[in-house]
């Protein structure tokens, strides 16, 4: 391997790997994608993937217990954790090194740091970049004072689950811990979810709603207002991944202890920025100035904590980098790209662009379209007793801004709303966009003619 590459990479998730490959693809320019843990990163490992091999089959039982002509399916533990082992790999990256070998991207093993400038150490060697240094080191469970010495599990233990815990706490409302109670509470933990505030705040009210009655249709007690103030687990404490880190877990909640089997905490991220020195770290939400040679991508920029989203702006960024490295015209870029969004939980949420109150707070004449879920014919034939609400966000000038589904399989309508925005397609336009029936898409149509007299 050389020590010298045009662009080097610290970090090999899925966001290192996209600005790698389209910075040097159809060129003969040489990147390098350095990385301590495993090839694929968080998302192949202990979140997108894992969670959403989890959660499918559930989502499937779900169906099969609300859709006459169909026997009740019931979950198989034993087979849904095998299913989770074979969508990670059994946590092996060889099949991602290969990947990265094949786009002509060297794999290199350690501990990125950068150390001056297009300079970066990994272990004894320093390797340099002749163009670019892309940090997408991504984040990491944020853990409060006050759990911090019980060893609580994050997230990665819960994809990860090998000991099923009796009693679960979950400290926090967000997608992570909502998730995460659905497929504990589907392999027999009894789940009590946590939340200082209100659940998944930045979703529409009603969809938060919807997704608190849902889990506790599944048994999960869903505590508003709860917090955690102290911790305490007498005994050994380990951290092997998925198992149970000790013994039963004390937990001060209000003027009282509870105990449990074990605590997740899933209350924020932490940006890994340890990869850079300190004069050059950003700011909690990522913002700051680096030098024009310095670029983070993903997470760690502060930006959005979506792998698709952390995807996007990679392949953006490389596609910049290719045309500075070739002298060519930097590709423009539009302002204003919404991020979308979906959450697992059943209901299903999809949601992109902001909330009618966002819309509202920056344009007073924006109004929300709302119908059931179940105005289409087409989510009727779904299931039995669909739940849920479409919302689309309108601004003042007839664009479509934002939109929220809640419903059965209401992940595959949320492109067509993403494309809509993109595209500053009015209601007019959408008129003519014509959806097949009998189909979940015919929501649409309905949506469009709560607009008439």
């Amino acid at each position: 391997m050389s020590d010298e590459y045009d662009v080097l990479v610290i970090g090999a998730g899925p966001v290192g790997e996209n600005a790698a490959q389209f910075a040097i693809r159809g060129t003969d320019r040489t990147a390098a994608l350095i990385e301590q843990e495993l090839v694929g990163g968080e998302c192949s490992y202990y979140a997108c993937m894992p969670s959403k091999a989890l959660l499918r089959p559930i989502a499937v039982a779900g169906v099969s217990k609300d859709l006459r002509g169909v026997r009740p399916t019931e979950i198989d533990a034993a087979e849904l954790l095998a299913r989770r082992d074979y969508w990670v790999s059994h946590y092996d990256d060889t099949g991602q090194v290969t990947w990265a070998e094949s786009a002509g991207i060297d794999v290199i093993r350690g501990t990125g740091t950068v150390t001056g400038e297009r300079r970066v150490s990994v272990g004894d060697r320093t390797l340099t970049a002749r163009h670019a240094v892309v940090v997408a080191t991504g984040s990491r469970a944020a853990i409060p004072a006050e759990l911090a010495d019980v060893r609580p599990w994050t997230s990665r233990d819960a994809t990860g689950v090998v000991e099923v815990p009796g009693r679960l706490a979950i400290v926090g409302g967000g997608v992570v811990a909502c998730e995460a109670a659905c497929w504990m509470a589907a392999l027999g933990s009894r789940v009590t979810l946590l939340v200082r505030r209100r659940l998944l705040p930045r979703l529409e009210p009603f969809a938060a709603d919807a997704v608190s009655d849902g889990l506790r249709r599944v048994g999960v007690e869903v505590r508003l207002g709860s917090g955690v103030t102290a911790a305490e687990r007498p005994g050994a404490i380990s951290d092997g991944l998925g198992r149970l880190h000790g013994g039963p877990v004390r937990l001060r909640l209000g003027d009282g202890w509870e105990e449990f089997d074990e605590v997740l905490v899933a209350a924020g991220r932490l940006l890994n920025v340890e990869a850079l020195p300190p004069g050059l770290r950003p700011d909690g939400d990522g913002s700051g100035r680096l030098p024009d040679w310095l670029h983070l991508v993903g997470d760690v920029s502060g930006e959005p904590a979506l792998t698709h989203w952390g995807k996007y702006r990679a392949r953006q960024l490389g596609r910049r980098l290719q045309a500075l490295m070739a002298g060519r015209p930097v590709p423009a870029e539009p302002e204003d790209v919404p991020v979308p969004q979906v959450i697992f939980t059943d209901p299903e949420v999809a949601t992109v662009g902001p909330t009618l109150a966002q819309a509202q707070a920056d344009d007073p004449g924006a109004a929300g379209l709302d119908v059931p879920i179940s105005a289409a014919s087409g989510v009727g034939l779904l299931v039995d007793h669909p739940h849920g609400r479409a919302r689309l966000v309108v601004a003042g000038d007839g664009r479509l801004v934002g939109a929220t589904f809640v419903g059965p399989e209401v992940a595959e309508l949320l492109h067509a709303a993403t494309v809509a925005i993109v595209g500053r397609l009015t209601l007019d336009q959408l008129w003519h966009a014509v959806p097949s029936y009998p189909t979940a898409s015919e929501v649409w149509l309905r949506l469009l003619e709560s607009t008439l007299p």
